[in-house]
């Protein structure tokens, strides 16, 4: 279309200029998972407990693991006669990791963890093949919000080790990134429960 308007010589309306000068105002889930989707997360949305459970089940047959890592076994107990895995709560770095999360930032797209979730482990030593589970009443719009709303749910004990996962796409490196060598990059799935 552009070859025509530069051949003929066509001025874009003002309407069109318009258009192109508006900002898009997005909801904060729309904005997560656009920017999300963008970065290599896989996405899984669910109504239920029930649909969690078989979104899960379908992430382990997908990926024919047999086995996952759950650091808080209480949160796989619901799942567990539906699964007919190992889980166990030792790490290795070749199996995957079944965590929530304390954020989902909407304007990057990314998940925050503390140690709430991964204990005293560092990102970056602990398996690129994660399953997360959060609820959209996780989502905030930024970092910050994300911060603030771990020192008001935690005020008198501040979990430690935050940190979050800005990337999922494990060939891919974020030209922002100033940690040197310690890639947080996972190949990761996340199970979204409506719960607002």
């Amino acid at each position: 279309m552009n070859i025509f308007k530069k051949l003929f010589n066509i001025q874009e309306s003002s309407k069109d200029k318009e258009i192109k000068k508006q900002d898009v105002h997005l909801s904060l889930d729309d904005l997560f998972v656009h920017h999300f989707i963008d970065k290599g997360g896989k996405f899984l949305y669910s109504t239920s407990l029930q649909e969690i459970a078989n979104n899960l089940i379908c992430v382990l047959e997908e990926n024919n693991w047999k086995n996952i890592t759950c650091l808080d076994p209480d949160q796989l107990s619901v799942y567990t006669d539906q699964l007919s895995i190992e889980v166990n709560s030792n790490i290795e770095t070749k199996t995957p990791i079944f965590t929530s999360c304390e954020h989902l930032i909407a304007d990057s797209g990314s998940i925050l963890f503390s140690s709430n979730q991964l204990k005293e482990n560092k990102l970056n030593t602990l398996s690129k093949d994660f399953i997360v589970f959060a609820k959209t009443s996780q989502l905030v719009k930024n970092m910050g919000e994300g911060l603030t709303g771990i020192k008001s749910n935690f005020k008198e004990n501040i979990p430690t080790n935050i940190c979050a996962v800005k990337n999922y796409s494990l060939d891919k490196s974020d030209d922002n990134d100033l940690t040197f060598g310690l890639n947080n990059s996972k190949n990761l799935y996340l199970l979204l429960l409506e719960d607002l």
